[in-house]
């Protein structure tokens, strides 16, 4: 255990972005845009498959959830960061840095489980079409969305009070933009033994376990077309799975380019940069890779407009 230069911390320091003075202004109007259309973006979808009965479907009522998720883990981070970035004051009190910690795992959790649901939606709807109704019924969807709320809160929990326990040393700086849990366990002080074992067993777990259910439903759903391989049927099955399937790929393609590509570099600010891609990037661009190749939500939202122009 280290004691050297230990000492009870009030506060840390957030260095943000490695970004020169001249270009802050810039980047701030860059990245606030790119906040405001991740929350408008997600907040379309919600609302238009809350308004339309046509997107009262197990795969819409999984998007919404996602949707909510990406709105919170841009709130999270990005507010934050754009306060800093125009005030100069990179201060944040330890509680706030902890809860960031927690609801940033929570909500990073979160999209990883509903990833996984949404591949088991698709899987059925393509191998099991004629009882997709009664496999993927009301009382199962809310469950598996109930369940993964569930376990993303007590993993969470789990880490947050074990990061609470530990002791940091007088050099409270964070070289990110917000409260990341792997850099908090370097600045500890304390033995983090424990919390590494926990992150090694548990929270792979919880990782390996989605991500090996994204890739057995997507083998399962190769293998069943093309056993009868045919254009009708690829067509079918690239129309159901495709944004889907492109959402995983962004996303867990982005978490190995920041934990296995980024992080075996010595420079902190390719992390920080590739860190930028799953808070900002990745949550912005969610909303239009389900629009604009998806037919349900483009004829939504075009009723949306017509019934805005129809009360004007």
């Amino acid at each position: 255990m280290r004691q050297d230069n230990q000492t009870s911390i009030s506060e840390f320091l957030l260095l943000g972005l490695p970004i020169v003075p001249e270009q802050q202004g810039v980047f701030f109007t860059l990245f606030l845009g790119m906040y405001l259309t991740t929350v408008l973006g997600n907040l379309l979808i919600i609302l238009l498959i809350r308004l339309d009965s046509r997107l009262h479907t197990p795969m819409y009522f999984f998007l919404s959830h996602l949707a909510f998720s990406d709105i919170s883990i841009s709130s999270i981070t990005v507010p934050k960061m754009l306060a800093n970035m125009q005030t100069q004051q990179l201060s944040i009190s330890y509680r706030g840095c902890i809860s960031q910690m927690y609801f940033f795992v929570f909500f990073g959790c979160l999209d990883n489980f509903l990833l996984a649901v949404m591949a088991y939606d698709r899987y059925v709807a393509i191998c099991q079409p004629l009882h997709y109704n009664t496999i993927m019924r009301q009382e199962l969807c809310v469950s598996l969305v109930a369940g993964s709320w569930f376990f993303c809160f007590v993993h969470s929990l789990l880490h947050t009070l074990l990061l609470a326990r530990l002791s940091f040393c007088a050099d409270s700086v964070i070289p990110n933009f917000f409260c990341d849990l792997t850099a908090l366990l370097k600045m500890s002080c304390s033995d983090v033994s424990l919390n590494e074992l926990v992150i090694f067993t548990e929270g792979g777990l919880l990782f390996t376990l989605p991500l090996g259910s994204i890739l057995g439903s997507y083998v399962c759903i190769g293998t069943s077309v093309l056993r009868v391989p045919s254009a009708k049927s690829l067509l079918k099955a690239f129309s159901t799975c495709g944004s889907h399937l492109l959402v995983v790929s962004l996303y867990y393609g982005t978490l190995a380019g920041v934990y296995f590509f980024s992080s075996s570099s010595s420079s902190s600010d390719k992390d920080t940069i590739a860190s930028v891609m799953y808070t900002v990037v990745t949550p912005m661009l969610n909303p239009f890779i389900y629009s604009l190749r998806n037919r349900d939500i483009k004829q939504a939202l075009e009723t949306f407009v017509r019934k805005i122009h129809f009360f004007k």
